[in-house]
């Protein structure tokens, strides 16, 4: 029982860190997606795309 808020306390903090970087990770994915969405509607394209017949 002496030990218990430290493992208690443990547990909660890497809980914590795990949704904090899962959720930082699912906010830069978004971030992303949209910078290359933007990218892609003004006509730049990657260079891994396949490119299309007569580009």
């Amino acid at each position: 029982m002496t030990h218990a808020f430290y493992v208690c306390g443990s547990y909660a903090f890497a809980a914590l860190v795990t949704v904090a970087v899962t959720l930082w990770t699912w906010a830069d994915g978004r971030a992303r997606r949209k910078e290359l969405a933007a990218l892609e509607a003004s006509g730049i394209r990657r260079r891994s795309a396949r490119k299309k017949d007569g580009e």
